[in-house]
């Protein structure tokens, strides 16, 4: 096992002909430090196009950062190989050996090393554990090539060869994404207790929300989380905007449409805002709102207001709220 850090990571994407991709391809990683604690799972939650593959390959050396450290265990790894970082990788189209089958690619770890009976014994016993943990599911596939395989199938032998590494790490980059939703549920149910067996140090990166819940001890996110399918994500204003929030300094109040309250009424208390837009939820008997405070959209979900248009004035305050660095977005407290 392995506690990862990185330190001031921070990585740039270029287009191929070497220079800053700017036509919405770029993206960077600036000044990231972050810990992965030793024998837990943490998941990577956001959008597409949002460097969450990037990340694993930062972590994995599969490309290389632009500036800061990445460390396993206090140790800087920066400069050393992929091949020597203890590393079981599951990627979403699966990455397999297509003309060897299941059985090969599933112990394809030993199968470019050199022969001993140390190592035989091993993949033996890796292979054995494998088995007996992924149960009739994957033995039924072993004789198989990948080319005969459905996604989900290629996705139990891939989940198999990750296993029976002997990793320190897994890096898991949304392997249930080609699946139908039934399956996807119950393989990360599956994946979810392979993990807690083994105890490994593993980052997972998903962009489903209930798939971040399901899996994670932690999850790293911040702009991109709802808690209700739905619903918009984490709103953002400054505190100077808000009549009780002009105390806590030059920061930004995060609030979830959940925990904002909407009046038609003034209040003194509470931020003056225009409904921008609004949708009605008739199966959940509520509505979402968009209110537009100064140079900000504020998103709630609320029971009732049906009186509500768009261009009414509104008045809004909050239950429950997160507080945000301006400069470097980290989390520096909350409140209520």
């Amino acid at each position: 096992m392995a506690r990862i850090d990185l330190i001031d990571v921070s990585k740039t994407l270029t287009d191929r002909d070497g220079t800053a991709a700017h036509r919405g391809a770029t993206f960077s990683i600036r000044n990231l430090t972050l810990r992965i604690p030793d024998g837990l799972t943490m998941v990577v939650l956001g959008p597409s196009g949002c460097g969450k593959t990037t990340l694993l390959k930062l972590i994995a050396g599969l490309i290389a950062p632009d500036a800061g450290e990445i460390r396993y265990d206090d140790v800087n790894v920066t400069d050393v190989r992929p091949g020597d970082r203890r590393i079981g990788m599951v990627f979403q189209n699966y990455a397999l050996y297509p003309h060897l089958v299941s059985r090969t690619n599933v112990l394809s770890y030993f199968l470019f090393r050199k022969k001993t009976p140390g190592l035989d014994a091993l993949a033996r016993e890796k292979y054995r554990r494998t088995s007996e943990l992924m149960g009739v599911e994957l033995t039924d596939l072993l004789d198989r090539k990948p080319t005969t395989l459905s996604g989900g199938e290629k996705q139990r032998v891939a989940l198999g060869r990750c296993i029976t590494r002997d990793a320190a790490l897994f890096l898991v980059d949304e392997p249930f994404a080609n699946l139908d939703q039934a399956l996807r549920e119950k393989y990360r149910v599956n994946l979810k207790i392979l993990l807690k067996q083994y105890a490994i140090t593993t980052v997972y990166v998903t962009h489903d929300h209930n798939e971040a819940m399901i899996l994670g001890d932690l999850i790293f996110v911040a702009g991109f989380l709802n808690l209700h399918t739905g619903s918009p994500p984490i709103s953002f204003v400054d505190a100077a905007d808000v009549p009780t929030g002009r105390s806590l300094g030059d920061v930004r109040l995060g609030v979830r449409p959940e925990d904002v309250e909407v009046s038609i009424a003034e209040r003194g208390d509470a931020v003056r805002g225009i409904v921008a837009s609004m949708l009605r939820l008739p199966i959940e008997k509520g509505t979402l709102l968009t209110i537009r405070v100064g140079t900000h959209e504020v998103h709630a979900r609320t029971a009732g207001h049906e009186h509500l248009a768009t261009g009414d004035p509104a008045w809004i305050t909050f239950k429950r709220y997160h507080l945000f660095d301006k400069a470097s977005g980290a989390r520096v407290g909350a409140g209520a």
